[in-house]
């Protein structure tokens, strides 16, 4: 079972217990484990997907979509869940709290010993323990980060995405979950900057893995 690492405010063995703005940073082991307890939250949750290091080429317009999309929901039955941090598709986060929603995170342990900071606006960061940062593996088994993003999910609103978000979306229709798309373009510099750094020519089409998969035909 996992354990909470803080009181309200804090979470101690962490890069982010000093950080005054995370109410609650909880590591589970197991992925079974973190969809337990957000489900025994008791409310609806809609994650959010979307690019997140690569950012957006108009993040206004994401903004004006992601504001479009929590005014459709109500904050008293519906918990705001994304990836924890506040880049790319983490900007729901001040959006939603501004709404009055609880929000919540799922992230690899990855992102603290990458020593990634989390969004403010989150209410309760999941950290899982996962040697990835998510999506499937060779054998096509969700990795456990992407597992209880999919396991806690009622349902996704995804805002562009790549390889991982496709994976997690097409995951979630597959067990009958409502996925919406929006189709919008990862920032190009930014994508050209990092194939760059890999070696590797650079991306053709912005608008990320996850358009083939849920792009109308």
């Amino acid at each position: 079972m996992g354990t909470e690492t803080g009181g309200p405010r804090q979470a101690t063995g962490s890069p982010q217990a000093s950080d005054p703005h995370v109410a609650r940073v909880i590591h589970l082991a197991t992925a079974d484990a973190a969809v337990a307890q957000i489900r025994g939250m008791g409310r609806s949750v809609v994650t959010f997907l979307g690019f997140s290091g690569s950012g957006y080429e108009e993040p206004q317009a994401v903004e004006r979509a992601l504001a479009k999309a929590l005014d459709e929901l109500d904050p008293g039955a519906v918990i705001i869940s994304a990836g924890a941090t506040p880049q790319g598709i983490g900007a729901v986060y001040p959006l939603a709290k501004q709404r009055g929603f609880t929000t919540i995170g799922v992230v690899s342990a990855i992102a603290e010993k990458e020593r990634v900071g989390f969004a403010p606006d989150v209410d309760t960061v999941f950290v899982i323990a996962d040697n990835t940062w998510g999506g499937r593996d060779a054998s096509g088994k969700l990795s456990p980060t992407s597992a209880v993003i999919v396991g806690s999910a009622d349902a996704m609103i995804a805002i562009g995405g790549g390889e991982i978000a496709r994976d997690e979306a097409l995951a979630a229709k597959a067990m009958g979950k409502k996925v919406r798309y929006v189709a919008a373009d990862m920032n190009h510099a930014a994508a050209v900057k990092k194939a760059r750094a890999k070696r590797q020519p650079g991306p053709v089409d912005f608008r990320g893995a996850l358009h083939p998969a849920f792009a109308p035909k």
